[in-house]
């Protein structure tokens, strides 16, 4: 998740006071794995392919299968996770499986790290990649951010929320955070190949001599967490909706707190091969329908993530 300049979302304040809500669902276990094992969503059922009102509008093959492989890092609570039964479960799994009603298929969640699902969807592995991924221009594009280098073909996203990037700290235990700049000096962990990892990356050279931002990338954010826990990091940072979570739930709302504002407000998108033009336009008509049926707003006020709801679908609207 790569980004050019820290800019303050207007809706920083009102989504940090949403943070309670992230936990709507209930006291669900976080548990999850960064592995490339398979693991089905229970959850991503669908309407058969004649009674699905787009099901046309798929590619045959997708349609004679009857299901979407969707490479996923199910290690993300609320977006997507484990939880305690081992089923998949969270923000993606709901949107896909009401997607799926509308295509008659099914979106059968694969389990990988995060920084390898878009060489998994260049490879077939997957068929789209759904994973709380921000739709940028250099993922659009397949460059690089931190060469600034050419090192795929890129890939289309089809947006449906909108999520910022915060820090947490252990509870009570701040260091004085407060921004970006207060991380000079300081230990941060993040999951590899997020947003995260590439403003850590743009505040680290800022920083002055003599007060070095030392960066701990991890697989997942579960790792990332453990890490900040132990007292081995002062802080982490990750998309708002899941460092919420991770304040609401980890030992009970005791272990963490969000210090400062969100930055970095940009769409979450699904990610299609450039080449899958017919798949990429059948994902956004169905969002666009469940959008305006509104089982896209119940979804989202299940996970607290409402404050990210858009009015529509559009194709690589990242920036």
């Amino acid at each position: 998740m790569t980004a050019s300049s820290t800019r303050r979302t207007t809706a920083a304040r009102s989504r940090l006071a949403a943070a309670g809500a992230i936990a709507v669902a209930g006291a669900l276990l976080i548990t999850g794995c960064g592995d490339q094992t398979k693991d089905k969503n229970e959850n991503s059922g669908s309407a058969s392919a004649g009674s699905a009102p787009l099901a046309d509008k798929l590619p045959q093959d997708i349609r004679t299968k009857g299901k979407i492989r969707v490479g996923s890092d199910i290690a993300y609570a609320p977006v997507e996770y484990k939880d305690s039964a081992g089923k998949v479960v969270g923000l993606d799994p709901d949107l896909a499986a009401a997607l799926g009603k509308q295509l008659g298929v099914t979106f059968d969640f694969q389990n990988g790290t995060f920084d390898a699902l878009l060489t998994g969807l260049r490879s077939d592995r997957y068929d789209i990649a759904m994973s709380a991924m921000t739709d940028n221009k250099n993922r659009q594009e397949g460059v690089d951010p931190d060469t600034g280098k050419k090192v795929g073909e890129g890939v289309d996203f089809v947006d449906y929320l909108t999520a910022g990037v915060s820090i947490y700290t252990r509870k009570g235990d701040t260091k004085g955070i407060t921004s970006w700049d207060d991380l000079c000096g300081k230990k941060l962990a993040v999951q590899r190949g997020t947003t995260s990892e590439d403003l850590a990356k743009q505040q680290a050279k800022k920083c002055p001599g003599g007060k070095k931002l030392a960066i701990e990338a991890f697989d997942d954010n579960q790792q990332a967490q453990t890490r900040l826990r132990s007292g081995g990091a002062d802080a982490v940072s990750a998309d708002f909706p899941v460092a919420a979570y991770a304040v609401k739930t980890s030992g009970g709302g005791k272990d963490f707190e969000i210090v400062g504002d969100q930055v970095e407000a940009a769409p979450y998108g699904i990610a299609v091969s450039k080449k899958e033009t017919q798949l990429r336009d059948a994902l956004r008509a169905a969002m666009d329908a469940i959008i305006k049926n509104g089982e896209y707003q119940q979804i989202l006020e299940k996970w607290g993530a409402q404050d990210g709801a858009v009015k529509e679908s559009v194709i690589n609207g990242g920036k």
